[in-house]
C-alpha cells in the first residue's frame, strides 16, 4: 500500500510536467500602447485584476524596445517578428520615400503607396512595408490549421503584429472597427459596432475617481496654452467619438471584439494552437492627451486592469488551455510642466526654432539655396536632405545641418548616415547600448534619413501644446525604451527575471512554447526561459 501511494505521489509531478510541456491551445498576445516599465512598476502594487494575474507569472520588468525610434509602428513591428526595425524595415511611423512616391514622399508605415491616390493621411492599410513574417505566419507555415485573429485600436498595430495572413484583422477607425479589405464580416464585429453606436448616442457621465487616483487629480497648466490637464474624468457629450477613443472605453471595446472573435471562431478549440492578438491603444491616447502622471492615466490603468481581469475570467470558464503574453510598443514621458513642479528642472519643451520647417529654410538661406532643403517629422528623428540638390550642395547642407543642430542646447547628438552605415550591429544587453547602437537598430539604408537628431533627455519635442497632444514618446532614452514583458499560463511558477531583455525575444520565446521552429539567422531575438527551475522552456 505504501509503495503504491509513493508511486502515485511520484507520478503526480511527472504528469504535471508532461502537461506543462504540451503547447497551449490558445496564445493571447496583448500590446498595451505606451505602457512603460515605469508605469508598470508604479501601479503594480495596486493592480487586482488582469494585470495582477500577469504579475504572478514570468515577469521581465526590464524589457527593451531597444531601438532609438520608439514610436508605435516600429515598436509593434518588433513584438511578434523577433526583429528590430533595421530588419523589419519599419523605421518610424512615417519616413520619406523619394523614389517610391516622388510627388508625395512622406510615407506612412502601414500604407500601400502602390494604390492610386494614396497619401500618408489617406491610404489603404497594408503590411506592404513589413519585410519579415510574424508569429501567426510562422504558426500557419508549421500547421495550416492554426487560426489567427487581431483586434486593435490602431491599424498600424494590427498590421505589424498580425503579419501577412491572419484570418481576421479589425481595427478602430473614426467611430467603429473596420477592415475594408475583409472578405467577410463576423457577427462579433457587428455586435461590438452596434454597442459602440449605442454608447455614442448618449452622453457619458464622468467616471468615478478611485481613492488611489485622488492625489493625482490636480490641475496642471500647459505652457503657452489655455489648456490644463490632470483632473479630467472622461465625461463626454453624445456623438463624440474622439473622446471615446481617448478613454478606457476604446480598450473595453477592443477587448469585447477580441472576445467575440474568439467565441465565433472557436479559437483554442481546434486541433492546432491558435493566436489571438489585442492591440490596446487607449493608454497611448491618454498619455498623449493628458500626460502619464495625472488622474487621467490613473483611471485608465485601473480600468484596463479590471477589463483584462474580466476577459481572463471568461476565458477561464471555457476550460481552454491558454497562455498570455503582455508587453508594450514603447514607453512614454509625462508633461514637462508637471515634472518641473517635482523639481525636475531640465524637463522642458523643445525650442520651436528646431522645427524642420524653420531649420530647413534657415540653413538654405545661409548657404544661398532655395527650396525646402530638409524633410522630416517635427524637431527630431530622421532628417532627409532634398534629393534634387547636387551632390556638392547636399554635402554642404549636411555639414551645416550637423553643425546647426549639434550646437543647439536642446540637442544631445546628431548622427550621420555615414556613421550608421559604418557602425556594427548592436550586441550585448540593451541597457548598455550607446546612442549609436540604438540608432543602428532603427537604421535601414533604403528608408532612413541622411542624419538623425536626438534631443537631450526630458526635452519634449512637442513645443506647441495648443493642439490635441501635450506629451509624447519617440526618444532613444530609457523612459521610452523600457517596457514590461509579462507571461502567464495556468500552473506557472511565478518568478521575476530583472535583467535587461528585448521585445524581439518574444517571438522565439512563444514559438518555443508551441513547438514552432524559427529559421536560424532570420531574427534578432533569443528565447527567454519561462521555467523558474532547472528545466528550460527554450529546449
Amino acid at each position: 500500500m505504501k509503495i503504491a501511494r509513493l508511486a502515485a505521489l511520484i507520478a503526480l509531478p511527472l504528469a504535471a510536467a508532461a502537461q506543462a510541456a504540451d503547447p497551449p491551445k490558445l496564445v493571447v498576445v496583448i500590446s498595451v500602447d505606451q505602457f512603460s516599465a515605469d508605469l508598470f512598476t508604479q501601479y503594480r502594487q495596486h493592480f487586482d485584476g488582469g494585470l495582477e494575474r500577469l504579475s504572478r507569472g514570468a515577469v521581465f520588468p526590464a524589457g527593451y524596445q531597444s531601438h532609438a525610434a520608439t514610436e508605435t509602428c516600429p515598436g509593434h513591428s518588433t513584438i511578434l517578428t523577433g526583429s528590430r526595425p533595421a530588419r523589419t524595415g519599419i523605421i518610424a511611423n512615417n519616413w520619406y520615400g523619394f523614389r517610391a512616391r516622388p510627388s508625395h514622399p512622406n510615407l506612412y508605415c502601414a500604407e500601400d503607396e502602390r494604390v492610386p491616390g494614396s497619401t500618408h493621411r489617406k491610404y489603404t492599410a497594408s503590411t506592404y512595408h513589413l519585410r519579415v513574417p510574424a508569429l501567426g505566419d510562422h504558426m500557419k507555415r508549421a500547421d495550416p490549421r492554426s487560426r489567427v485573429a487581431v483586434a486593435s485600436g490602431k491599424d498600424r498595430s494590427a498590421m505589424m503584429m498580425g503579419g501577412y495572413g491572419p484570418d481576421e484583422r479589425w481595427w478602430w477607425e473614426g467611430d467603429k472597427f473596420i477592415n475594408p479589405g475583409a472578405a467577410r464580416r463576423p457577427e462579433a464585429l457587428d455586435e461590438v459596432n452596434r454597442d459602440i453606436a449605442a454608447a455614442l448616442a448618449e452622453p457619458r457621465a464622468a467616471r468615478d475617481l478611485p481613492g488611489l487616483c485622488e492625489p493625482r487629480s490636480r490641475s496642471i497648466a500647459i505652457q503657452d496654452s489655455t489648456k490644463s490637464v490632470g483632473e479630467y474624468r472622461f465625461a463626454r457629450p453624445a456623438g463624440d467619438s474622439n473622446a471615446f477613443k481617448i478613454s478606457p472605453d476604446l480598450d473595453q471595446a477592443t477587448i469585447d471584439l477580441a472576445a467575440g472573435l474568439r467565441r465565433e471562431m472557436k479559437l483554442g478549440e481546434g486541433p492546432a494552437t491558435d493566436l489571438l492578438i489585442l492591440g490596446l491603444s487607449a493608454t497611448d491616447y491618454v498619455g498623449h492627451s493628458y500626460g502619464t502622471e495625472g488622474a487621467e492615466m490613473c483611471i485608465q490603468l485601473m480600468a484596463l486592469d479590471k477589463a483584462l481581469g474580466e476577459f481572463f475570467r471568461k476565458l477561464d470558464q471555457t476550460g481552454i488551455d491558454y497562455s498570455v503574453l503582455l508587453t508594450a510598443d514603447h514607453g512614454g514621458h509625462d508633461i514637462p510642466e508637471r515634472y518641473r513642479e517635482q523639481a525636475i528642472t531640465d524637463a522642458i519643451r523643445a525650442d520651436a526654432a528646431l522645427d524642420i520647417e524653420k531649420m530647413g529654410p534657415a540653413i538654405g538661406k545661409k548657404l544661398g539655396l532655395s527650396g525646402p532643403i530638409l524633410f522630416g517629422e517635427y524637431v527630431s528623428g530622421d532628417m532627409y536632405i532634398d534629393p534634387k540638390l547636387t551632390a556638392a550642395q547636399r554635402a554642404r547642407v549636411l555639414r551645416e545641418a550637423v553643425r546647426a543642430y549639434g550646437a543647439h542646447p536642446n540637442v544631445a547628438r546628431v548622427i550621420t548616415r555615414a556613421e550608421l552605415l559604418a557602425a556594427p550591429r548592436p550586441s550585448g544587453p540593451p541597457d548598455t547600448w550607446s546612442l549609436l547602437d540604438r540608432a543602428k537598430a532603427s537604421f535601414d539604408p533604403e528608408r532612413s534619413g541622411d542624419f538623425v537628431v536626438f534631443l537631450k533627455p526630458r526635452v519634449t519635442p512637442i513645443y506647441n501644446a495648443g493642439g490635441s497632444y501635450v506629451a509624447t514618446h519617440g526618444s532613444p532614452w530609457d523612459y521610452d525604451r523600457r517596457v514590461p514583458i509579462l507571461y502567464w499560463r495556468k500552473g506557472i511558477v511565478p518568478f521575476e527575471q530583472p535583467l535587461a531583455v528585448e521585445t524581439v525575444d518574444i517571438l522565439p520565446t512563444l514559438a518555443a512554447t508551441i513547438g514552432v521552429a524559427i529559421p536560424p539567422g532570420s531574427i534578432d531575438g533569443k528565447c527567454l526561459d519561462l521555467d523558474e527551475g532547472p528545466a528550460n522552456s527554450c529546449r
